[in-house]
């Protein structure tokens, strides 16, 4: 049985604030994260419900949930080609941009890193399991809290955040005085560490990769965990919380998803040639089986 999950909303189509060149894929680079609304699009209206789900369910106490929940690292022990052939199954229900599973985009991701920048063998390896968090699809998590676009929680909504005018009617933390105003639970200038973030396949890799005691640098580990976090590094959203550091972080996160978003075409990698040296960045940087 093929499992199916949801992802990514935004208003503003923060693709048009970072353009490579057509020459990344086999489609228009105008054409990837297209969010407007088109009720007789099948996949449009896919990737719309999911995210009305998401921005209705993603709470305070509903992250704090998943965290008691998910950071016990006790759903699962795999290696990371064990996890990553289990995305074969796994197409993203909120991803409007390809239907193909997760793991032919994860080596796409992986071979443009390494066309661009051949020394840097961490950053190839950030590319191929970037998404490894999606897994938690197979274990009973609902599309809406694995995958898609993120944005902290306990706040006010940022406004580039995609279908952000009418998709958080129905959360109640916009009705609590400790969540909804400008910097809710945070302090001014805080920093993106001490922000609780909306559960998705980004923290948790983030997390599994931390407990596992992974040697990737950091800037491979804030790649990760904030790649989908597009109201803050494209949409210009949240800066009132963040802190000099986070400006640095935001240009490696800006230069990943070139890697991530562009590359998403229907040319297809040869992956079985391609895993000998993965495995071999693998065994450098994460080894053995890891606890999910």
């Amino acid at each position: 049985m093929r499992i199916i999950i949801e992802e990514h909303p935004n208003v503003l189509d923060v693709s048009e604030l970072l353009r490579p060149e057509p020459k990344f894929g086999d489609k228009e680079v105008s054409k990837f994260r297209d969010y407007t609304v088109d009720e007789n699009d099948p996949l449009k209206e896919r990737v719309r419900r999911t995210y009305k789900l998401m921005h209705t369910h993603q709470t305070v106490d509903f992250v704090k949930g998943r965290h008691a929940d998910w950071l016990k690292f006790d759903h699962f022990k795999a290696t990371i080609r064990q996890a990553l052939e289990k995305l074969n199954d796994l197409v993203d229900e909120s991803d409007p941009d390809l239907d193909l599973p997760n793991i032919v985009h994860a080596f796409q991701t992986a071979e443009r890193a390494r066309e661009e920048f051949p020394e840097l063998d961490w950053l190839h390896l950030t590319g191929l399991i970037h998404d490894l968090g999606k897994v938690m699809a197979f274990y009973g998590e609902p599309q809406w809290a694995v995958v898609g676009d993120t944005f902290p929680v306990g706040c006010e909504w940022g406004p580039s955040i995609v279908y952000r005018e009418d998709s958080f009617v129905d959360n109640p933390d916009g009705d609590n005085p400790k969540y909804n105003t400008k910097n809710g639970m945070y302090e001014p200038n805080c920093g993106l560490e001490q922000l609780t973030m909306s559960w998705g396949h980004d923290e948790y890799l983030y997390r599994v990769l931390k407990h596992n005691g992974s040697t990737l640098p950091e800037q491979a580990l804030h790649m990760i965990r904030y790649h989908s976090f597009y109201p803050w590094h494209s949409g210009g959203d949240y800066h009132h919380l963040t802190n000099e550091k986070d400006e640095q972080t935001k240009q490696w996160v800006l230069m990943f998803n070139r890697y991530d978003l562009y590359t998403k075409s229907t040319t297809l990698p040869d992956i079985d040639a391609l895993w000998p040296y993965y495995q071999s960045l693998i065994d450098k940087y994460c080894p053995g089986e890891l606890a999910f």
